[in-house]
């Protein structure tokens, strides 16, 4: 990897990505052999795409970003045929986390003389791929109190959380039709998420108010496994729809959408090379 061209791509509006934090990983992909040759702010520069990476010989892109910069990124790579390596900067790191275990980002990228080259799945559907997870309906709206964390706008964060309450209390539910799974009422959350070569499914429709504290407090960490749930299986493909006709709420790797009342939602192949660790 010694003779390749690297980019780094970070963002300053986490709160993970400050100058030290940047400088740390740039000195450690330096020792590894390929020290960054541009640095891009996606605050500031947007992301780059498959023919500005192509046109500047690029080989590796290294992005030290959160779920939802590293999404962002690989959409606009279509089928670049160079490596992406995903670092842990930003609030939640789930796809860093998968490919090179829980380290913090100057020791992965310390290590990326050793990686190997690997394909994952993602959940694709009309509104988007999502590389970790997705979550469709009424119970998406959680993540705006999320970002209202992340920013720092304590002073909207009460105001969010009643609206998200509001929301998974009383907004359209999702139900799953192709194939027919769950709740005929449906559900405030479906969740899906790519697990080799099948996509889980649950579905959240917490009761009572104790259960919607304890779902929002796990949608907002987005482990979604301590909410409570039904377990809907594993499928290649799932079609949801909004029980009103409205459109549904999604959140995707991390970051809120708005689909179609009716997606369908299927695991497919991510176009893009990865680098892993030995551990990932």
């Amino acid at each position: 990897m010694n003779a390749q061209t690297l980019w780094l791509v970070v963002n300053t509006a986490s709160g993970s990505n400050s100058d030290e934090a940047t400088a740390a990983v740039s000195g450690a992909l330096a020792r590894a052999g390929t020290e960054p040759a541009r640095v891009i702010d996606v605050k500031q520069d947007g992301v780059p795409g498959q023919t500005e990476l192509e046109s500047a010989e690029v080989d590796v892109l290294a992005v030290f970003a959160g779920d939802g910069t590293v999404n962002a990124t690989l959409t606009a790579l279509d089928e670049w045929r160079g490596a992406v390596l995903v670092l842990p900067g930003g609030t939640m790191n789930l796809l860093a986390k998968a490919l090179h275990g829980d380290r913090p980002a100057d020791e992965i990228a310390a290590g990326m003389a050793s990686m190997r080259t690997v394909r994952r799945n993602c959940v694709r559907s009309e509104s988007g791929i999502a590389t970790i997870e997705l979550l469709a309906g009424p119970g998406a709206t959680w993540s705006d109190v999320r970002e209202e964390l992340r920013d720092g706008e304590l002073a909207n964060v009460a105001d969010r959380a009643m609206e998200a309450v509001r929301q998974s209390t009383g907004g359209a539910m999702v139900r799953v039709i192709d194939p027919v799974l769950g709740r005929e009422e449906g559900y405030a959350g479906v969740r899906m998420e790519p697990l080799g070569d099948a996509m889980s499914a649950d579905g959240y429709g917490a009761q009572g108010i104790a259960d919607y504290v304890r779902q929002g407090i796990a949608l907002l960490r987005r482990d979604f496994r301590e909410g409570p749930h039904d377990e809907l299986g594993h499928h290649r493909a799932v079609t949801c729809e909004s029980i009103d006709g409205s459109p549904i709420e999604l959140m995707i790797d991390g970051e809120r959408a708005t689909g179609q009342s009716r997606e369908t939602f299927s695991l497919a192949p991510l176009p893009v090379n990865l680098l892993a660790s030995g551990d990932g």
